[in-house]
């Protein structure tokens, strides 16, 4: 620094939300280090996946009988919709990292001292993958 630049005392940081931004669950996230050293996460939520059609039988009295859904095998599917994409470089996802600890050390202690767990019962597991 050149002398006599004297540093602020303090910044402030004002927030603003664009009109289109969405909060969003996420059920998982898909990601790794991309080609260029960043980190690069898609979150996603999951579903049953939805039949490609559905018919119903109509009887000659013209009333619509029960719901008929193709087999389509007997493997399961799910279907995994990713909703925001997100890239950020090592040092960004180093403070990430270090504020999502935080954040999940100081809910631990909470449950600890009301001796209760999680909100939702599921998979000790969340959806982590690559």
């Amino acid at each position: 620094m050149s002398k006599g630049y004297k540093l602020p005392a303090r910044i402030r940081y004002e927030y603003e939300i664009k009109p289109d931004a969405a909060l969003e669950y996420a059920h998982g996230v898909w990601g790794g280090v991309n080609p260029h050293g960043e980190v690069e996460m898609n979150f996603y939520t999951e579903s049953d996946k939805l039949p490609s059609f559905s018919e119903r039988i109509i009887s000659p009295d013209g009333s619509i009988g029960h719901e008929i859904i193709p087999a389509e095998g007997e493997q399961k599917a799910v279907t995994r919709n990713v909703h925001s994409r997100i890239v950020m470089n090592y040092n960004t996802a180093r403070a990430l990292y270090e504020w999502l600890d935080e954040k999940l050390s100081a809910l631990e202690a909470e449950w600890e001292a009301a001796g209760t767990g999680p909100m939702f019962d599921g998979p000790g597991s969340g959806g982590l993958e690559q």
